[in-house]
């Protein structure tokens, strides 16, 4: 099927629904209203089978960092097949991607963090971090550290081990999660719960609950705590500037090792390189995937700090641990070319510029928005908080379904906003123009005026 030519989409539909099991899905819904075909995509846009053209605030998953449409990364994906399709980095070998991406994230990540362990989806990743955290503390002959604390509202992924780190209890309840060892604190959103505290003040308080379970556990049993510097799939929590620094120096204090989930944050989304630089976080060890790649590759990794790293790395026991695809030559060579056309576009630093200036400034015009409560941003990343009445802050009761309601509007309107709970939430592709924020911006007020018309406002 070439690129433009016309599709069956009803066909298609068909299919999808009598084969194709979707993530996060009630399949009977999907079975009534049947999926949306998407079909091209170029730039910040992408159009569905019947031709509607849609800009895309979501950068697919979080995760087109480049847009979409980038020759270069076909190109050295059909050099890199051509030349070596794959091989595995097991028994002693290595591919020169591997290697070569390896050496050039150990360049680009902070403090220290030089060691890389490859994997195929953040999932995977977090799920490495358990084991190494726990192989770790057993080679420091420490076996009762291992209880590992993270947030409720936490996103880390869908295994085992990173669906017990995830705080969501509707990703909890249907798989009997979290396992033992793997405990939850309080996040530091705000507008949710903050009260009458003045933000800095709640930063404080919410980094307390940290120390409050590390001694009601006690210390010798905490090995680390996880945390995204900016918590994304839980509705874009920016944490008030007083929530980390506190955060690490507990962690100090009480010998917890301290990892930074940026799978999301990480590649430029918050206007650095890393949401560890945004937040000044010190990690010992980081997990990344998605703008690794910028989505045009399934690739994953993890980056460990020395102490962690030289331990391990010394150890005569083994590293038992790994999976087929770790290091894929395709995938690590498609990352590598990500990472140069990011280099050479400035596009670690954009949303930091004035381009990311014009996203948060166009967006906070929302706050006069009669069912906006709070605009949230944090370099390409935002949230607008619908809820029924703005002085107390209170959200429509869940089953209204209101931002339900609001993305199957923005869709139709031309636009991807993801609805977490009720907060409309954009993370738009780092190449998005003024001009495209413009239109982003237009495009959700008649998405917001329409809601606000359904609900009598």
């Amino acid at each position: 099927m070439g690129q433009h030519e016309p599709v069956d989409a009803q066909k298609l539909r068909e299919l999808d629904i009598r084969h194709h099991l979707h993530p996060f899905t009630t399949f009977a819904e999907l079975a009534k209203t049947g999926s949306r075909i998407i079909t091209r995509a170029e730039g910040c846009h992408l159009w569905d089978a019947e031709g509607n053209r849609i800009l895309d605030g979501m950068a697919g998953l979080w995760c087109v960092n480049v847009g979409y449409g980038r020759e270069r990364l076909a190109r050295v994906a059909f050099e890199q097949m051509r030349e070596l399709p794959y091989y595995n980095t097991f028994f002693q070998t290595a591919t020169p991607p591997a290697i070569e991406l390896a050496a050039e994230l150990a360049r680009l990540l902070p403090g220290g963090i030089d060691r890389i362990f490859y994997a195929s989806s953040g999932s995977e990743a977090n799920d490495t971090i358990v084991k190494t955290i726990w192989y770790y503390w057993n080679l420091m002959g420490r076996p009762e550290k291992k209880t590992i604390i993270s947030r409720t509202l936490a996103y880390h992924g869908v295994g085992l081990g990173s669906g017990s780190l995830t705080g969501m209890s509707f990703m909890h309840e249907p798989f009997d999660l979290p396992l033992p060892r793997f405990v939850h604190i309080g996040n530091p959103y705000w507008f949710a719960e903050g009260g009458d505290l003045d933000p800095e003040e709640f930063g404080r308080v919410a980094a307390g609950w940290l120390e409050q379970k590390i001694l009601e556990i006690g210390p010798d049993k905490v090995a680390a705590f996880v945390g995204e510097p900016v918590q994304g799939a839980g509705g874009v929590i920016v944490p008030p500037p007083t929530y980390w620094p506190e955060i690490q120096r507990i962690c100090r204090k009480y010998d917890i090792l301290l990892v930074a989930d940026e799978v999301i944050c990480g590649f430029g989304r918050t206007g650095r390189t890393w949401g560890s630089e945004t937040f000044g976080i010190e990690p010992d060890m980081v997990a990344m995937a998605k703008g690794l790649s910028s989505g045009y590759q399934p690739i994953a990794a993890v980056g460990i700090g020395r102490r962690v790293g030289d331990v391990i790395f010394a150890a005569e026991k083994e590293y038992a641990h790994g999976v087929t695809y770790a290091g894929h030559p395709v995938a690590c060579r498609v990352a590598l070319e990500n990472l140069r056309i990011m280099r050479e576009e400035g596009l670690f630093e954009r949303a930091s510029g004035p381009v990311g200036r014009h996203f948060a400034a166009r967006l906070a015009e929302f706050r006069d928005h009669p069912l906006i409560g709070e605009v949230r941003t944090c370099g390409f990343l935002a949230a607008m908080e619908i809820v029924e009445d703005k002085e107390t802050r209170r959200p429509y009761p869940p089953e209204r379904r209101v931002g339900f309601a609001c993305r199957e509007i923005s869709i139709d309107n031309g636009l991807v906003m993801r609805a977490i709970r009720d907060a409309m939430v954009l993370a738009p592709p780092l190449t998005i123009t003024e001009a495209e924020i413009d239109e982003m911006v237009d495009k959700a007020r008649r998405s917001f005026d329409e809601l606000a018309r359904r609900l009598g406002r």
